[in-house]
């Protein structure tokens, strides 16, 4: 399901990273199970269909990440509309800039910090979130995201 924003709230932040590491590296993969998969006979079976099908849904689910602000809520998700969160501006506690470790990966991963959302690189947004405790929201914008989400809630 895509974000939908009501006409009458309006947007103040909207910005989309592509994750063209993370989307090259899964479709050079594809290639790979193709000929590793490959039986004697050089057709592919069960299994290496279900990976290679598997590998370009995951290529098109984690292809980007959306985020945007309004002046009610925070609304981020992958790819075309998948795993999308939203949360009031009025839950957000704290807004941090931060640096993640190349080992927390892209994609969505439960850190030390709490969840991670990410498609590419190491730069976040750390919010602190009634009711939720830590997130992370991975950008290569930072600190254009900090700035929104401070204008819209010091109001």
């Amino acid at each position: 399901m895509r974000a939908r924003i009501a006409s009458t709230d309006p947007m103040r932040y909207k910005h989309t990273q592509v994750g063209y590491v993370t989307g090259g590296l899964t479709l050079a993969a594809l290639p790979l199970l193709y000929y590793a998969f490959m039986v004697e006979d050089g057709e592919l079976g069960l299994l290496a269909y279900t990976m290679l099908g598997g590998f370009g849904v995951l290529a098109v689910l984690f292809s980007s990440l959306t985020v945007t602000v309004t002046d009610q809520e925070l609304v981020f998700y992958f790819g075309p509309g998948f795993w999308t969160r939203r949360f009031a501006l009025n839950d957000i506690v704290s807004a941090e800039v931060v640096r993640n470790s190349a080992l927390h990966g892209w994609g969505i991963r439960y850190t030390r910090h709490g969840w991670l959302y990410n498609v590419s690189g190491l730069r976040a947004v750390q919010l602190n979130i009634r009711g939720e405790g830590q997130i992370r929201i991975g950008t290569d914008e930072p600190e254009a995201l900090k700035q929104a989400l401070d204008e819209v809630t010091a109001r």
